[in-house]
């Protein structure tokens, strides 16, 4: 049997429900069959948010290094070693200040090929900002830490998955950054991914109007009929299988989705609206386009539920098995391209 894999694990904001959900993954032993979790924080904080809960019978093996993690432990890395005043619930600097530290370590272990995927617990995108940490969001951060071109934010839950082409923007933003080649590269993106990541041989993807009813053939904007369908049609020369634009609400009210294995809707709430709907609280967000693999719960900080243990983890639970799922399928597909007569019997097995 190979090694499992190392995941590692941001704690997220220190005054939100991070440490909450995480400890709540970890604490069932029979996860440590499946991954070794590495957790980058500080074991007086998650002493702090355990007795917080009212969990008694847990703890964290403490770790100086990720080649040290014990294979059947929930581990830790202490990423400082001060004091840290928790206030539950409230939004300030403290909050900001350890979660870039947890994340920053992280992040340099996963580039360093340390620990083998990423899962990032909740930050807040105000208080995070500080020296080091000047983006919208954990998307664009380690865009920039692994030196990725173009990133794709694409939400994941079973058979749904949806992707946007805009994501942290303003809403008075969105039409002027909905462009023909932006929409051509995240459906290449996301064709890509589809293969990579998730073993779908043929995707079959649906493109969301940026409109409502999709521009009703341009009596409510042109850009559905200038830039979308265009686009639409460019990929498709391209070798992705897309087809649209839908209009939005139709398409998610019918389950039309359902017919397809992923969607790119235009903007932010566009995609997430619906998907954390039909997700109900198991939702992944995962980033595609990485050359590593990241992915986080589909919630934020939960300030108004911190330390009242009522916060459920089954979403951060689902986007650490897809972090594992997603390695093993980039590692299985590099091994098989290494010996195509083996890709070929397996391509024509699963077709």
């Amino acid at each position: 049997m190979s090694e499992k894999l190392k995941i590692g694990i941001t704690i997220g904001d220190v005054n939100g429900i991070g440490l909450e959900v995480v400890i709540k993954s970890l604490m069932d032993s029979r996860v440590f069959e499946f991954f070794t979790p590495i957790v980058y924080g500080n074991t007086k904080v998650a002493s702090f948010h355990r007795k917080a809960i009212g969990i008694q019978d847990f703890s964290f093996n403490v770790i100086n290094s990720a080649d040290q993690a014990n294979p059947k432990r929930a581990n830790m890395i202490n990423c400082w070693q001060e004091d840290v005043k928790i206030t539950l619930g409230e939004e300030n600097e403290i909050g900001g200040k350890y979660a870039f530290l947890s994340l920053d370590k992280a992040v340099e272990d996963l580039n360093a090929g340390r620990i083998d995927a990423l899962v990032t617990a909740p930050i807040n995108k105000h208080n995070i900002q500080q020296e080091g940490f000047n983006f919208p969001g954990h998307t664009e951060f380690l865009q920039a830490k692994s030196a990725a071109g173009d990133v794709l934010m694409f939400m994941i839950a079973d058979e749904l998955r949806i992707g946007v082409v805009t994501g942290h923007i303003p809403v008075k933003d969105i039409a002027t950054s909905v462009t023909k080649e932006a929409i051509v590269a995240k459906l290449k993106m996301m064709h890509d991914s589809l293969k990579k990541d998730f073993w779908i041989q043929k995707p079959k993807i649906a493109v969301l109007g940026l409109n409502p009813h999709a521009g009703d053939n341009g009596l409510i904007g042109t850009e559905d009929e200038e830039i979308v369908k265009p686009a639409i049609e460019q990929a498709k020369a391209e070798g992705v299988f897309c087809f649209g634009p839908y209009p939005a609400d139709g398409f998610f009210a019918s389950e039309t989705y359902t017919k397809f294995d992923g969607v790119l809707a235009m903007y932010h709430d566009q995609g997430l609206i619906p998907f954390k709907h039909i997700a109900s609280r198991k939702g992944v967000n995962f980033t595609a386009g990485l050359p590593i693999v990241r992915t986080s719960p589909d919630h934020g900080t939960g300030y108004d539920i911190a330390g009242k243990n009522i916060a459920s983890h089954e979403s951060f639970l689902e986007a650490i098995f897809a972090a594992v799922h997603i390695v093993e399928r980039r590692r299985e597909q590099a091994e098989l391209t290494a010996n195509p007569l083996a890709f070929r019997r397996l391509s024509k097995d699963r077709d």
